[in-house]
């Protein structure tokens, strides 16, 4: 798949908050994740100069091709956040309009920017002229409310000037629950000439494949099933270019799994420091331990250590207790 002339690869790492940072993307990317965004960054947080908001763009030379993904709901705010030098970094600017966390639809943006289709599309059309010629891509979900529009409301996005669409089957009400509507990514698909990327019930390499017959789309985007398992880009590529069914059998032993929690940890650590490391690193631990038994014992221990060493003092009992 290409954005514009630039060859991303098909499967994407999708935007978290609280969950792609850079270590986390760099241990998915080592996995097969070929294209890469930031967390969710706010454009009026850049504007007003906020260190919370401009730590969310580092990023290092392996991670290329990247996006970081802006939200915003004023045209002007968001063209200047596209048009700022901290940028310059980023191989795309995608525009976030699809989240349903009520805190940022209650401000106009996210997912409801899809209920004003002329002011999501006026917004991609200022980012696209601030951008410096760099391309501007759109995430967004199949509606909010009443609106469910999906492929007319792509159609705007791409008259304003959007190289890639990702499209969520679920509306805003949905969240992610429910099912993902794939036929609402085929309809998009059907009405854009632009790359169209699936996302939502991708969870294991025979879905993927079922994505990619069911809607055509050029992509597919893999979010919540890679936490814990950055391994499942590894598996859907093998599955895809070789056809082999062994790809399909999970997650790896649990030995492989602990082994990357410890390079997790170390990672985490000389990015973030101990302390900060140690509280971000329990919902990872939680996520890569879910299905194995105890392991809802084993999160509620977890989330009371303090340090590395409790903490992997901790995986270590539960190891030896498995043997």
């Amino acid at each position: 798949m290409k954005i514009r002339n630039t060859d991303v690869g098909m499967l994407s790492l999708g935007p978290m908050a609280g969950v792609t940072d850079r270590t986390f993307r760099r241990l998915c990317r080592e996995q097969g994740a070929d294209l890469l965004y930031t967390e969710m960054v706010s454009a009026k947080g850049l504007h007003y100069h906020s260190r919370n908001t401009a730590d969310l763009l580092r990023t290092d030379e392996s991670e290329h091709p990247i996006g970081i993904q802006l939200f915003g709901s004023e045209p002007d705010i968001m063209a200047e956040a596209a048009a700022m030098d901290l940028l310059a970094g980023f191989d795309f600017i995608d525009i976030n309009m699809g989240c349903p966390v009520p805190k940022v639809v209650n401000n106009g943006e996210g997912s409801a920017l899809m209920k004003d289709p002329k002011r999501a599309r006026d917004i991609v059309a200022a980012v696209v002229s601030a951008s410096g010629g760099k391309p501007v891509t759109a995430k967004i979900r199949k509606g909010i409310e009443n609106f469910t529009d999906t492929a007319e409301f792509a159609k705007y996005l791409e008259d304003g000037g959007v190289s890639c669409i990702a499209v969520h089957g679920r509306t805003r009400e949905q969240y992610y629950s429910g099912h993902s509507d794939w036929n609402a990514i085929r309809k998009v698909k059907e009405a854009v000439s632009v790359p169209v990327i699936g996302s939502g019930d991708v969870t294991n390499p025979q879905e993927a494949a079922e994505m990619l017959e069911t809607t055509g789309c050029d992509g597919i985007m893999i979010a919540r099933a890679a936490q814990g398992d950055p391994w499942i880009f590894a598996r859907i590529k093998k599955y895809l270019e070789e056809k082999d069914n062994a790809a399909t059998d999970g997650k790896p032993d649990f030995e492989t799994v602990l082994n990357m929690i410890h390079r997790h940890a170390r990672l985490l650590t000389q990015e973030k420091g101990e302390w900060t490391a140690v509280r971000e690193l329990r919902k990872h631990v939680a996520w890569y331990t879910q299905g194995y038994p105890g392991s809802a014992r084993l999160r509620n221990e977890i989330n009371l250590c303090e340090s590395m060493e409790e903490l992997f003092d901790r995986l270590e009992r539960y190891r030896t207790e498995r043997v």
